[in-house]
């Protein structure tokens, strides 16, 4: 047996030399064959069985076979099989199997190397598997055979037969079979890599496809990307059980549709679904909001009411902001967590209740409660089913989608016809979108308002991208104080984030509308509750 032998010079005086076949032509004559093969099917089925067809006609490489890896079984030898053959009857291509390392072909599958058998007779290695010595032509006989490499490794081999005294030089049938090897190992290589693509495609068709036929029409959440499958699949999991579900993610995410989702994936779907926003609440207030009060409970009130927890009975209580709580109410619905138990402001009756909470912040609620801030017995009560809702810029595939539905629902709002142009999409799609889907629908808002033509191009846009309106904003030593905002600016009200304004801009406002904290935030662009919470958050409550 011979590895990676040299090119041995032709014998002058051998019939090989004498005028005959144009084996040059003939070579030419196989590669174009192969070629087109190719250019017909990228099947390697297809265009190895007819590249050993070719071999074996145009050439005289008989009994051609690709033998392939098998496919790997944990504890047990690997072993590759006899895959496409020409010349090979059925039955003795199925007994062309050889563990690594078993005689000539397992050698080369081992190695990695080429190997040449100048007399099948002669090598002990030789096993004769798939073909009897009594099926083979009476002269000296041959074998070739060379490794097939995907990625640098060896998958396969191409093996065949030669009659050792025919009219053609062995190194130049080597050197074809090494383009050959080549071919065939590239042609391997893209099958699995379509076969991969074929994979994740149909994973994806299939999370998609469980994804659209849920019944609420996919709770009205837009989009396909799979950041956003993977928290409706989550979702939809624990949907039938009676766990707390916690929503994590950065503000803007849509917790408040994630959590109608969760009502509306189980089976209360058909009871009541409260939302409470827990930062839109003054700390007085919070015992009587969620947990009811009686008559007389305190001046002014001259009949009981029912709080969101007694509303929510049999449903699901939404607390958006959890995080804002404070710590005397924490301990409160801890109580009603785990006894599934209320007292209303006032009473001494205990009023029990069967309600699903679902909670959302935007806070770090661990660090929080490191910082002495949040109950860490209450923390570990919410955090039973944590689900985190992917940023925008986490799901960039969903903007386009995103933004024509917000477009189409302005539009209706406000009886206009404004349309996107494709740059304008893909402008869209770019952005990072800080304030998520939020910033992403006042923007479109904003642009349907204010849109010049009804086709709004990528160019027209840049007008109304957060980047702009930022340079565009005057100074705040000489801005003057603008007026107050007419009740439907907030729908187009630009995103700003947490820490937008330090606290000596917060305090200044203050002073100058005489601790006025509505028209305080009207000064600076904020709802009453985004200046609360930045207040809250440097210390000026």
């Amino acid at each position: 047996m011979l590895a990676n032998p040299m090119r041995m010079p032709p014998h002058r005086s051998d019939p090989d030399t004498q005028p005959g076949t144009d084996w040059h032509a003939q070579e030419l004559l196989l590669m174009r064959e192969v070629m087109k093969l190719v250019g017909r099917s990228l099947a390697p089925a297809f265009v190895l069985r007819e590249m050993l067809h070719l071999m074996s006609e145009l050439l005289g490489l008989n009994r051609g076979r690709m033998v392939l890896a098998d496919e790997a079984v944990p504890g047990a030898e690997r072993t590759a099989s006899v895959r496409h053959a020409y010349g090979l009857t059925a039955e003795e291509a199925a007994r062309g199997v050889f563990r690594w390392g078993e005689g000539i072909t397992g050698r080369v599958l081992a190695s990695g190397l080429p190997a040449i058998v100048q007399d099948v007779d002669a090598e002990p290695l030789f096993l004769f598997r798939t073909v009897a010595r009594a099926q083979l032509p009476p002269q000296t006989v041959a074998f070739i055979a060379l490794p097939i490499e995907v990625n640098g490794a060896t998958v396969g081999v191409l093996g065949c037969h030669r009659i050792r005294s025919r009219q053609r030089h062995l190194n130049d049938d080597l050197a074809l079979l090494r383009i050959l090897a080549t071919l065939a190992g590239q042609l391997l290589q893209l099958e699995q890599l379509v076969a991969e693509e074929r994979r994740q495609l149909a994973a994806r068709n299939e999370a998609l496809e469980h994804a659209l036929d849920v019944g609420s029409a996919r709770y009205g959440l837009i989009g396909r990307s799979p950041a956003l499958l993977q928290a409706l699949g989550e979702l939809e999991r624990v949907s039938q059980s009676q766990a707390t579900v916690l929503l994590l993610g950065e503000s803007g995410t849509g917790k408040e549709l994630f959590a109608r989702a969760v009502h509306l994936a189980s089976g209360r779907r058909d009871q009541p679904f409260i939302k409470v926003n827990c930062s839109a609440i003054p700390d007085t207030l919070f015992e009587s909001e969620l947990f009811g009060y009686e008559r007389g409970a305190f001046t002014g009130a001259s009949t009981a009411r029912a709080g969101w927890f007694e509303q929510a009975n049999s449903g699901t209580i939404f607390l958006d902001e959890i995080g804002e709580l404070p710590l005397a109410m924490q301990s409160k619905l801890l109580r009603t967590l785990q006894e599934g138990t209320l007292v209303r402001l006032g009473g001494t009756r205990e009023i029990r209740i069967d309600v699903r909470l679902v909670a959302a912040t935007n806070r770090d609620l661990a660090r929080e409660v490191q910082a002495g801030g949040f109950r860490q017995d209450l923390y570990y009560r919410l955090n039973v089913i944590p689900i985190r809702l992917p940023s925008l810029r986490e799901r960039r595939e969903d903007v386009r989608a995103l933004a024509l539905h917000f477009v189409s629902r302005a539009n209706q709002a406000h009886q206009r016809n404004v349309n996107l142009a494709p740059d304008a999409l893909a402008r869209l799609e770019a952005h990072d979108w800080p304030g998520n889907i939020r910033e992403l629908g006042n923007l479109i808002e904003r642009l349907v308002l204010l849109a010049d033509h009804t086709l709004v191009t990528a160019a027209a846009l840049e007008r109304f991208m957060p980047e702009a309106l930022k340079d565009a904003r005057p100074a705040p030593a000489s801005a003057p104080i603008p007026p107050a905002l007419p009740a439907a600016a907030g729908l187009v009200r630009d995103y700003q984030s947490a820490t937008s304004h330090d606290a000596q801009t917060l305090q200044d406002a203050l002073t100058r509308h005489q601790g006025n904290q509505s028209r305080a935030a009207q000064s600076l662009g904020l709802t009453l509750r985004q200046f609360s919470y930045r207040l809250r958050k440097a210390g000026l409550r």
